[in-house]
């Protein structure tokens, strides 16, 4: 078992994080997935070292829209925009309202079509936008978003119908240990709920998980009946579509209470 293998191809293929080239054997295949989360780990290691450095030179400041903009695009510039590039697909085969055949062919067209320019511009500035509500009391919630995003993406990479069988989504799943990366998962989703009770209270962690739970179920239906399972595009769609949802919900909730 080559773990350290796992992780380098996980973090190659889902993130920007320079590693070191490995083969991308079988036996690392099996593991890769378990260590999906870890990249959101880095991820708000990363939001909260930029937070730390404005506050200390004064350049950043809770509510700016300086501070708003980073937290948009520092996740981007980790991942390299991989998920929000499936959102965007997902989005221009579903404003098709074509049949099943009509928007797979769509997820396969390497061109960008208006709506996926319009969905992204919509996205980026509602991203922002609750960004700019959330204090700094709630910051540490964010990284926990990150995994908790990652963690029900890879769950449902192993065990929810893929729409084909080739792709990233059936590469991925096919070579994947399915029952150790969902108890994987698993561990992932406590640690992360135990996180998030610890620093937001058990009434946040309910309002999140609350809206996990529906996103995480939204997916399989609608992946299910319009594309027939899920792809790469569509496990994209589904992380930045949660992660936008999370970061709302933690904004409207601070900014109320």
């Amino acid at each position: 078992m080559d773990l350290f293998g796992s992780f380098v191809i996980a973090c190659s293929m889902y993130s920007r994080i320079p590693m070191p080239q490995v083969d991308w054997t079988e036996n690392r295949m099996k593991y890769a997935m378990c260590f999906f989360p870890l990249i959101g780990v880095v991820m708000g290691a990363a939001l909260w070292l930029t937070a730390l450095i404005g506050e200390n030179v004064h350049t950043l400041e809770e509510g700016s829209l300086l501070w708003a903009v980073m937290g948009t695009i520092l996740p981007l510039l980790i991942t390299g925009g991989i998920h929000l590039d499936g959102y965007l697909d997902v989005t221009d085969a579903r404003s098709s309202y074509g049949d099943r055949a009509k928007k797979l062919e769509i997820l396969k067209d390497p061109h960008v079509g208006a709506f996926a320019v319009i969905g992204c511009g919509i996205y980026l500035l509602a991203y922002a936008g609750f960004f700019s509500l959330i204090p700094g009391k709630a910051f540490p919630l964010i990284g926990g978003i990150y995994v908790l995003t990652r963690a029900l993406s890879a769950l449902a990479l192993v065990n929810f119908p893929k729409a084909k069988k080739d792709g990233l989504a059936a590469a991925f799943s096919d070579g994947a240990k399915k029952r150790v990366v969902t108890l994987s998962m698993s561990i992932y989703l406590v640690l992360t709920a135990a996180f998030l009770w610890w620093h937001g209270g058990i009434v946040v962690l309910g309002v999140m998980a609350a809206g996990a739970v529906l996103s995480f179920l939204h997916y399989y239906q609608m992946s299910k009946k319009e594309f027939g399972g899920i792809t790469g595009d569509l496990a994209g769609y589904f992380l930045q579509q949660t992660e936008l949802l999370l970061v709302a919900i933690l904004a409207v909730w601070y900014h109320l209470v």
